[in-house]
């Protein structure tokens, strides 16, 4: 199910991400939402296209993700 706000976005997400790269992984979730909603394994497929969104322009340097740019 897409989401409204960052504020809805998963704990592992929201804990982890800087602001920004969570508004990258909200964009490119519901983006990918409305493009494998029917997809059988459609959720998980979204989940790691959101993750490779936000790797991107970020990488976890320790326990941070810092953007790369």
């Amino acid at each position: 199910m897409p989401y409204r706000i960052v504020d809805d976005l998963p704990p592992s997400v929201r804990a982890h991400l800087p602001i920004h790269a969570q508004e990258i992984y909200l964009a490119a979730f519901n983006n990918a939402w409305r493009q494998h909603a029917n997809d059988p394994d459609g959720e998980a497929i979204v989940h790691r296209i959101a993750w490779a969104a936000v790797k991107r322009r970020y990488r976890k340097q320790g326990e941070e993700w810092v953007a790369i740019w």
